[in-house]
């Protein structure tokens, strides 16, 4: 140990030493007696100093469950809308160079909305799969009230061959075969404007398609392919509301992003993006949150990658300018857009300061954009977005709504009636 703190190479260690004794306590025959179990806490000082704390584990399972914390709806649906809104931000000037970025926007870059795919506003695929990642929770949660057989990963993968089929895959190619219906369903399906190519990524199109026909599913511990590429992380925001355990929340976050993206850059980024967003949803402020995600993201194999890019972004100064995002990366893969979009939240002091600096770069800027927006959304809350980019908004009131919704699913007296069975069936 480093002193009296804690470095994270301190905390990889402890996470490997917590892990062998996971393994041996999972070993067949009776468990140890007289054994007294100590549960160890990360604690930070003032001056963000990792040290341990430790206090004897509850007797009882209900005592040692995550006590649930109120989510704020106002950075809920900000988290959401900023999302969706730097995505429209980022869409015409995705991956084209800054010269060129300048000659069409002004030489400040993207100051607000310009046209894109015929319109000014527009969404992308981003937005699109994490309405679908929202839709998938949604739908695991009522499932569990009703009859406690929710899973939520197989609703995420049946959701993604949901949004397959709005890119224009027959239902019949694109169900895959675990899903009964002969039509998709839930009301996110009656939705016309879901039904656009907005340049979906090839690694989630295709891998979606091979599932549909093979039915073979990625997952950690069976990757599909070694992609590390963005979209698994572009969408996995949402998976902060499914459980106040931010355990629970990561690994279910990394499993979402697995079903597409097998390399642990591609899913590890998602786990980090989800415990940082269930972080600011409760209140936390920005850089406890992001040491919270971290602490979790140290405990999982292959973590170096997206824990360098992290240390990048960190080390990085403001104010922020294109040139310091290139050195990020481009934000084409998980761990880089991870990067610049905590950077361009900790280098502003303001949500449309950020959701401008995380786009504005020659590099991927609609998913660059839809994470940032998802972590300074959560972090500032709905009414720090500009209300012009937000009248100018593509699907807004969709959005919106889904997002209502989702706080309604997840508060204290969810709905019970047999319309919200409508919307939200089964898987």
């Amino acid at each position: 140990m480093s002193g009296d703190f804690l470095s994270d190479a301190d905390l990889a260690t402890l996470a490997g030493l917590v892990r062998k004794q996971h393994a041996a306590d999972a070993r067949p025959g009776p468990p140890p007696r007289d054994v007294l179990r100590v549960e160890l806490h990360i604690g930070i000082d003032e001056a963000g100093r990792k040290f341990i704390t430790r206090a004897p584990a509850a007797a009882t399972p209900d005592a040692i469950r995550p006590a649930p914390s109120t989510v704020d709806r106002q950075r809920w649906r900000g988290c959401v809308l900023a999302g969706a809104v730097a995505d429209a931000l980022g869409a015409p000037i995705e991956s084209k160079p800054m010269d060129q970025i300048r000659e069409l926007a002004g030489p400040l870059g993207v100051t607000g909305m310009i046209p894109a795919y015929d319109g000014v506003g527009r969404i992308t695929d981003d937005t699109q799969m994490t309405l679908f990642t929202l839709e998938a929770v949604i739908r695991a949660h009522a499932r569990q009230r009703r009859d406690g057989s929710g899973d939520v990963v197989r609703s995420l993968r049946l959701a993604y061959q949901r949004w397959l089929h709005t890119q224009g895959t027959p239902w019949v190619r694109a169900r895959g075969p675990q899903h009964t219906s002969e039509t998709p369903d839930g009301w996110l399906m009656g939705v016309r404007g879901l039904f656009k190519r907005r340049a979906p990524g090839a690694t989630c199109f295709f891998t979606l398609q091979d599932y549909g026909l093979t039915g073979r599913a990625g997952t950690i511990a069976q990757p599909v392919n070694d992609s590390k590429g963005c979209g698994g992380v572009m969408r996995a925001a949402p998976v902060a509301l499914w459980s106040p355990d931010p355990a629970v929340v990561f690994e279910v976050a990394a499993a979402s992003a697995a079903i597409t993206h097998g390399h642990p850059s591609g899913y590890l980024s998602a786990g980090v993006l989800a415990v940082l967003v269930h972080q600011l949803l409760r209140g936390v402020p920005l850089r406890p949150a992001l040491d919270t995600a971290r602490s979790h993201l140290v405990r999982w194999d292959g973590h170096e990658e997206t824990s360098a890019a992290l240390d990048a972004a960190l080390a990085l100064g403001g104010p922020p300018t294109p040139e310091k995002v290139a050195s990020l990366g481009n934000g084409a893969v998980g761990e880089s857009a991870l990067a610049i979009a905590v950077y361009a939240a900790l280098s502003t002091e303001n949500l449309n300061a950020a959701l401008l600096a995380s786009v504005n770069h020659d590099g991927d800027s609609d998913s660059t954009g839809a994470v940032c927006g998802n972590i300074v959304g959560a972090l500032y809350g709905e009414d720090a977005i500009d209300p012009t980019w937000l009248a100018q908004l593509e699907l807004r009131d969709v959005i919106e709504r889904l997002t209502d919704d989702a706080t309604a699913e997840f508060g204290p007296n969810p709905p019970t009636d047999d319309d919200w069975h409508t919307r939200y069936p089964g898987d």
